[in-house]
């Protein structure tokens, strides 16, 4: 059987099943990626960002059908999964757009010749090992930085996201995008391995899970292949004070529940001042109790269900660690009754260092609420953590809750607002959330020879 299938999370019916390469897939997608990249390179800047705005205007023109896909492989609300196709669509067209600006020669003010320039120049193929949790977002910020530069991309999606992951093949097709400039494959973990290893591949990107990241970046290591990683997170939510509490939990409540909690950088661990604390709960348990779970492709629909049966029960077994080991649920606490991988929004306090729930990344609608003395605890606590990806702080004043922003040890930092992403912000993370950056002119940094050429003046 092929591990490459969709299965509808919402009923557990299994759609489809697809093919694995053999080794000659895997041989003639290396060969093709390799040759595709000796002609992308040298294809005029221009064309390339040509390619990449039609890329954008098909992810519009198709929305609703792109948005279904992903809506039944993975479970996601197909109003979310509209908003997914939007964001993955201004990402190529940023880079269409700024791309080219990117990639100007910079003229470096070095004395003793007649000029030094810095180039940017693509490096070869690629590739991509991406999650299912935001299937066309991930590859958007991969695969139009990359292919903006010039090199060429071997995309191995998500085994539960085929469906979603040919659509996305075609749309570069009818782009005009080179059929070897991006190829997606159905590959093995082995396979990958291979292909990392192979003198035709220059670089490999996964976003993915901290397992995932340490076996890829072993592989690269010893082939002294560059890596970016964005891997877990256990991102804080710290609210010091608030003159809307309202508003404040309506925030947390979003950042908490969107894509069922299946964000790396969702709001998983909700750190709050003593005096704020019992409102903050109080209205939370009444927002999350208040978000009902139901069938992704209803347009009404707020809460889908996780991407799995398994990953249901990995979320309710770190729960039962938790309530076991004395945490209390404040909320929810299970399944929900019935076919599919659903799980009840839930809230757990007194959560402590002996519970699973404490430090390991919980990949669904679950949080754990703190309380703290001061500011000072907050960004202890906040920090005792083997993750960096991001961080929010929630103030009337904001310049006391910068200061404790910037006292977050993770890659990204907001303040009063939280996980907020756009095509010119940088995203990535540090600690076990990762190396690397994607978006903005820092996705297009990574993967790249930043080539001196220096004319000398004799």
């Amino acid at each position: 059987m092929s591990t490459y299938q969709t299965v509808n999370p919402a009923t557990g019916e299994t759609v489809k099943e697809y093919y694995t390469l053999d080794a000659a897939g895997v041989e003639q997608a290396l060969e093709s990626a390799h040759q595709g990249y000796l002609s992308w390179r040298t294809t005029p800047i221009e064309e390339r960002s040509r390619v990449l705005s039609r890329v954008a205007e098909i992810y519009t023109e198709r929305a609703d059908e792109l948005a279904r896909s992903i809506s039944l492989e993975m479970g996601k609300p197909v109003r979310e999964a509209k908003g997914e196709v939007q964001l993955s669509a201004a990402i190529y067209a940023y880079y269409a757009e700024h791309g080219p600006s990117f990639l100007a020669e910079e003229t470096l003010d070095v004395p003793g010749a007649e000029s030094s320039v810095v180039q940017r120049r693509p490096i070869g193929a690629l590739v991509g090992v991406m999650p299912w949790n935001f299937p066309y977002y991930q590859v958007a910020r991969f695969a139009g930085p990359n292919l903006m530069v010039g090199n060429t991309v071997l995309l191995k999606h998500a085994p539960s996201c085929p469906a979603s992951a040919l659509l996305m093949e075609e749309i570069f097709r009818d782009a005009g995008l080179p059929e070897d400039a991006y190829l997606n494959i159905f590959a093995t973990n082995e396979q990958i391995a291979d292909m990392i290893a192979d003198p035709r591949v220059q670089g490999v990107s996964l976003t993915g899970s901290e397992r995932a990241g340490t076996a890829v970046a072993e592989t690269a290591g010893r082939n002294l292949k560059k890596v970016v990683l964005e891997l877990g997170g256990s991102d804080v939510f710290i609210v010091l004070d608030s003159a809307d509490m309202a508003a404040t939990v309506k925030s947390a409540a979003r950042a908490r529940l969107s894509n069922a909690g299946q964000a790396c950088n969702a709001a998983k661990r909700l750190i709050v001042t003593e005096e704020y604390y019992d409102d903050f709960v109080e209205q939370l348990t009444a927002a999350f109790e208040a978000t009902k779970t139901g069938d992704p492709l209803d347009e009404s629909t707020k809460l889908g269900p996780l991407s799995s049966q398994t990953a249901a029960d990995t979320l309710v077994e770190q729960v039962e660690d938790a309530v076991s080991k004395g945490a209390t649920v404040l909320t929810g606490g299970g399944k929900v009754d019935g076919p599919g991988a659903y799980v009840q929004p839930t809230l757990l306090a007194d959560v402590t260092p002996e519970m699973r729930a404490f430090a390991e990344e919980l990949f669904g609608p679950v949080g754990v609420v703190y309380k703290v003395k001061d500011a000072a605890e907050a960004l202890a606590l906040a920090n005792d953590s083997a993750y960096g990806l991001s961080g929010s702080v929630w103030s009337a004043d904001t310049e006391r809750a910068r200061e404790v922003a910037e006292g977050l040890d993770v890659g990204m930092a907001f303040v009063n607002e939280h996980g907020t992403t756009m095509p010119g912000l940088p995203f990535g993370g540090v600690k076990r959330s990762g190396v690397g950056r994607e978006l903005g002119p820092w996705g297009m940094d990574e993967f790249v020879n930043k080539k001196l050429v220096r004319v000398s003046a004799k």
